[in-house]
């Protein structure tokens, strides 16, 4: 639409005619020799006496054009302006890193699918993960993936096709045979420190218990707290095994609590599922739309057409004085 971005600077519209009520006319004096025959000397020269006060009378051209051109003039100090459709962008207001175990006991086959069969751990938590990716359009996603130690496979993104693609890419074993939890919170923490974000969501899912890390998952935790970052665990191994293959179904509730987060347990895909469904109740879209205007000044024409309207004045006038002045020669001719 096409906007003024000072209209009150129309008011000033009047404002010529109320010059000419209130202020006076200009007079200027000049220096005079009065002497006693002046009648006789402009008898003599052919002339006439004329009055004091001359008044130049305007011509209809200056009477039409001048009002345009102090409309024109006004209309290009208001600042006309053509503002286009509004430019939304969406600005996420929440960083999401999922954090996956990939030791070698993630290809465990004791998963069941809702068909009844059984499955590899990590096949069932890639199929849900991925479902999970695709419920959180607005979201920037991380994926980290941790065994021995913890890798960052991508980090935050809007880009959630890559993210699904270094999912499906991932493999049992590929970070090492063992369990580094607490050192994933750690590099989580790290990730989560150049996020702008105000809501931090850290969801790690493991399948044993920490084997491998320098920080303990609990002090890790602790200082996850302390960066306002929420964790939420998710345990799907067995908790009745012995040795590495032990969920700590314990620490993985200590650290979701300790963070204000919760502790999920799936034991089968099914279950898993809705945790993940849960989960994407539980933290609702986030986000922020900015909108701007485009805005294309017009001010130069108004402005513009002003100055050739005088410009095509004054060459009208010129070419008017020109003929009138030929005319004459040719009368003195005659």
């Amino acid at each position: 639409m096409y906007t003024l971005d000072h209209p009150w600077l129309l008011l000033l519209l009047p404002l010529p005619l109320l010059v000419w009520w209130l202020l006076p006319p200009y007079r200027e004096q000049t220096p005079a020799v009065r002497i006693p025959f002046f009648e006789d000397i402009t008898k003599a020269a052919g002339i006439g006496a004329t009055e004091g006060a001359v008044v130049p009378r305007a011509n209809l051209l200056q009477k039409i054009i001048g009002p345009i051109c102090w409309l024109l003039v006004l209309l290009a100090v208001a600042r006309p302006q053509y503002v286009e459709p509004p430019l939304e962008k969406t600005e996420p207001q929440r960083d999401l890193m999922l954090a996956l175990d990939l030791s070698q006991s993630m290809d465990t086959r004791d998963f069941r699918t809702p068909q009844g069969n059984l499955e590899m751990r990590v096949d069932a938590v890639k199929s849900v993960v991925a479902d999970f990716i695709d419920r959180r359009p607005g979201d920037r996603l991380g994926l980290i993936a941790f065994g021995d130690a913890p890798y960052p496979l991508v980090p935050f993104t809007m880009d959630h096709g890559t993210v699904r693609t270094m999912l499906n890419d991932t493999l049992p074993g590929m970070a090492g045979p063992r369990t580094a939890m607490g050192d994933a919170i750690g590099l989580s923490i790290k990730l989560f420190q150049e996020s702008p974000a105000p809501d931090k969501i850290l969801i790690v899912l493991t399948d044993g218990n920490d084997t491998a890390s320098k920080m303990p998952p609990d002090k890790a935790a602790g200082i996850a707290r302390d960066n306002q970052i929420r964790i939420h665990t998710i345990g799907i191994g067995d908790p009745n095994a012995q040795g590495e293959e032990k969920l700590d179904a314990a620490m993985l509730e200590t650290i979701a609590t300790t963070t204000g987060g919760r502790y999920f347990f799936g034991q089968d895909q099914a279950a898993l599922a809705k945790i993940y469904a849960l989960l994407d109740e539980i933290t609702p879209a986030n986000q922020k739309t900015l909108s701007w205007r485009p805005r294309i000044e017009l001010f130069h024409y108004p402005l513009g057409a002003a100055v050739l309207l005088v410009l095509a004045y004054h060459v009208v006038m010129w070419l008017v004085s020109i003929h009138a002045s030929g005319r004459r020669d040719r009368e003195a001719g005659a």
